[in-house]
């Protein structure tokens, strides 16, 4: 057994608590809040507003077979995203070697400032996502990627 000190006080149970994986999984099982959203577009990826916060940005997203994110970063924001049906592609680019992550229904990727990436559905299925941004919202700058010497840099 242990004392606990009179003082102490638990922590907030505020989604700013809250890892954003978390976050994400709970939105993402929670399908009554962004059922009414989804929408699929043939032309490019659709993305919707589910939750906005001081602290967050909660997004839906629609994937169809080949479509895709270009290369971007996400500024000084950080936070992660969910696949909560079917499968996509991630290519990360930390230096002069890409790095893939094939990404099925319940599998989550976290991303911070500096964090280059591109996103896709290379499936023969429509994905969905669930995202979370922090510091600053949804934010996604596009990046060039240089093979020769693995380095990045704004477009």
């Amino acid at each position: 057994m242990f004392a606990v000190p009179e003082n102490t006080i638990a922590l907030p149970q505020s989604h700013a608590a809250l890892h954003p994986v978390r976050i994400a999984l709970d939105t993402a099982a929670r399908r009554e809040r962004w059922a009414h959203l989804l929408r699929y577009d043939p032309e490019t990826r659709f993305a919707a507003l589910v939750d906005k916060t001081p602290e967050q940005e909660v997004w839906l997203m629609s994937w169809l077979p080949g479509q895709r994110a270009e290369l971007h970063d996400h500024g000084v924001t950080s936070g992660a995203f969910t696949v909560v049906s079917g499968s996509l592609t991630e290519v990360v680019t930390p230096g002069p070697t890409q790095v893939l992550h094939h990404l099925v229904a319940g599998q989550s990727r976290v991303f911070g400032p500096s964090y280059v990436h591109q996103v896709r559905n290379d499936g023969a299925d429509p994905a969905v996502t669930i995202h979370v941004y922090r510091d600053g919202g949804r934010t996604v700058r596009p990046v060039r990627f240089d093979p020769l010497d693995g380095t990045t840099s704004a477009r």
